[in-house]
């Protein structure tokens, strides 16, 4: 459903975007190209915006046009993909790559499209050979709504976390667009998973409010026909709601509204967008059965929780409705509304008794998903942090999965950090720290200039859509570490 009156709201707080003129820091010799000659450009950090050059000749006038293949590339690997030969499951259409004709030489080349990169390769395919063709006054003009003259300083003296802190923020910074982009290379687009850990680093960076408001507007406005919150919204040609709906991620929308709230106090945010909350715990609690477990799903991305098909979500689903539900509890006793928070309040101690009832296996002392009783750490992390086991309880429940061989461990970034919140949140702020240092750290070893989407130390080239040339390697939900430091450790 379109509700105009929340739109309005959403598209009158877009931002404006702040452009910046950058210039290669190096480009390879190979001064005057002919046809098959090719130049890397690079631009020593990792850039989102468009590329602009002088295409100049030497030799004789020229009699042709220059024909050019332009490859862009956020790490140094995708240039040495070949894109025809990528067969994999997503669209190659996400590879960055342009062909153009230049009619008029000498004349400036200016790329309409916005590209995500560091590395730009320029191939000549063919031209005349009478004459041959130089770059000159390379720029990308790049773009962001991130104002770094308002980004808060990181108080700290140990190097790794300043490193970690300045490329969490890169990516949070490129990710910062007319809204809060997934990646700015792939999918360019606003997913609520992302947001809910973007809004938090941002918080503690660019402060950013009005970003984050207008997102959640967005999501609220533009639901589907039950009124479900979409998992990402498209912002053009005209704002639209995906048709991609995933259980966890519309009741994400819930504990990003409330974590708004604790930042800015705006209490008319919650009462516009309170409908919306109530909505998607109704919906939820259409997938619960008889004993208040949610129904397994064997539906293809019913429920998000991390890039792994072997996962069974059912377990982390239960977890994250008891963390909305907590959620939910809180915004009902700040808009008032009595009826709701006692019935959340009552959902809540039926679905964590569930929990512990029906979802966990008293043999092995942890939560098992579905019907192969499947242990996973994202079943344990979630429900630590939905509430469904606290205290000494949680520690001891961490210790056994790290013992036990057959837990089905973590893929990305996105559930690396919900399992750095579950150790802090149970105290465990020094394990906490050393596993960030360690997972985003090898990110850093690798010479990430922005954190990435899918990061497997043991594979770091690893990619769920069957090549690297489509991977995101500048991805929101890994920019963590700037949270994490600023709030837990440093300042």
């Amino acid at each position: 459903m379109r509700n105009e009156k929340l739109l309005k709201t959403a598209l009158g707080l877009l931002p404006k975007l702040i452009y910046k003129d950058i210039t290669p820091v190096n480009m390879t010799e190979c001064k005057y190209l002919s046809k098959g000659d090719s130049i890397i450009i690079d631009f020593g950090d990792h850039q989102v915006g468009r590329l602009a050059f002088d295409l100049k000749s030497v030799g004789s006038h020229a009699d042709a046009p220059a024909f050019l293949k332009i490859h862009f590339a956020e790490r140094e690997i995708e240039l040495y993909e070949n894109p025809a030969e990528y067969k994999g499951w997503i669209s190659a259409s996400w590879i960055e790559e342009e062909q153009i004709h230049v009619d008029v030489i000498p004349s400036r080349v200016s790329l309409e499209r916005r590209y995500s990169f560091r590395y730009v390769k320029i191939e000549v395919l063919d031209i005349s050979d009478k004459f041959k063709l130089y770059l000159d006054n390379v720029v990308c003009t790049s773009e962001s709504s991130a104002d770094d003259s308002k980004l808060v300083p990181l108080n700290s003296d140990n190097q790794l976390h300043k490193d970690l802190d300045r490329v969490a923020i890169k990516t949070l910074h490129d990710c910062m667009q007319l809204v809060f982009e997934d990646g700015p290379k792939r999918d360019r687009r606003l997913w609520i998973g992302d947001l809910r850990m973007q809004a938090l680093a941002n918080y503690e960076t660019y402060r950013n409010y009005d970003l984050v408001k207008e997102c959640l507007y967005l999501f609220g406005a533009l639901t589907n026909d039950e009124d479900r919150v979409g998992a990402c919204i498209f912002l053009e040609p005209e704002p639209e709601v995906d048709d991609t709906f995933m259980f966890d991620y519309s009741l994400f929308f819930i504990n990003t509204l409330l974590d708004y709230y604790r930042q800015t106090g705006d209490d008319s945010a919650v009462n516009d967008l309170w409908h919306v909350c109530k909505r998607q715990i109704e919906l939820a609690k259409e997938n619960l059965d008889e004993n208040y477990v949610v129904r397994d799903s064997e539906k293809l991305g019913w429920c998000f929780v991390d890039w792994n098909l072997m996962l069974n979500k059912q377990a982390s689903a239960q977890g994250i409705f008891l963390y909305a539900l907590e959620a939910a509890i809180e915004l009902a006793q700040i808009t008032g509304d009595v009826m709701a928070e006692e019935e959340y309040a009552q959902d809540y101690l039926k679905l964590k008794s569930a929990a512990n009832s029906f979802l966990f296996d008293e043999e092995k002392k942890l939560y098992v998903s579905g019907t192969d009783r499947q242990v996973s750490y994202a079943s344990q992390v979630w429900m630590i942090l939905g509430g469904a086991v606290e205290g000494n309880g949680a520690v001891k429940l961490i210790e056994r999965l790290r013992q036990e061989e057959s837990a089905l461990t973590m893929v990305t970034p996105y559930m690396f950090h919900n399992f750095i919140e579950a150790l802090i949140m149970i105290g465990e702020k020094n394990q906490a720290l050393k596993e960030m240092e360690e997972y985003w750290g090898g990110m850093l070893k690798e010479g990430a200039d922005t954190f990435w989407e899918l990061y497997n130390p043991k594979n770091p080239n690893e990619s769920p859509y069957g090549g690297t040339i489509v991977n995101s390697y500048c991805h929101a939900w890994s920019c963590g570490p700037t949270y994490f430091l600023r709030k837990y450790f440093c300042n």
